[in-house]
């Protein structure tokens, strides 16, 4: 299954600033008889990550590559966001991202963003919010589908790290949405 952006994400940012999108996976089953891994998404989490999808496409909001937690729930939400969004491109499905902390997530940023302008991780709390707090210095309660959108002042992936001091763009929680 295919994901990505079909329109382009929005003008070039010169090279000077990269926008990374932070979501939360959707609202999973906590009673399922399964690994915590293998958790699916409860119908209300399929229907809050499609229009989730369809907001970031709205507001051309989109990344040009996605990374995403091999978790069940995690990769769910990303096929119902992409329905949603009409995403289709690149994507890497990494086991490093489930239940990861901020220097994790960054570790496969910098290994898979290569020369993308927008990066999407899908991933989980507590990791997520930490890494928002940890780029932007606010400090952000994630709900389950909630979509951070972080400006940061570099040129390469590569030069992401923990000190480096981004802006909190914006975020949109289904909740708001609906």
């Amino acid at each position: 299954m295919p994901f990505g952006i079909a329109s382009g994400g929005g003008p070039a940012d010169h090279g000077r600033v990269r926008i990374l999108s932070i979501l939360r996976h959707s609202k999973s089953d906590r009673d399922e008889p399964v690994s915590d891994k293998e958790r699916t998404l409860t119908p209300r989490g399929r229907k809050d990550a499609r229009r989730m999808g369809e907001l970031a496409r709205e507001r051309n909001l989109l990344p040009d590559r996605v990374l995403c937690s091999t978790a069940t729930r995690a990769r769910e939400t990303l096929e119902f966001f992409a329905l949603g969004g009409k995403l289709s491109g690149p994507v890497d499905f990494l086991d490093a991202l489930y239940l990861a902390g901020p220097a994790a997530i960054l570790r496969e940023i910098r290994a898979h963003a290569r020369s993308s302008e927008r990066v999407m991780v899908v991933g989980h709390n507590p990791g997520l919010e930490n890494l928002v707090s940890n780029l932007t210095g606010e400090r952000v309660e994630l709900a389950t589908t909630a979509l951070a959108e972080c400006s940061l002042p570099i040129e390469s992936w590569s030069e992401l790290d923990l000190e480096t001091a981004g802006t909190l763009r914006s975020i949109f929680n289904p909740k708001d949405e609906r």
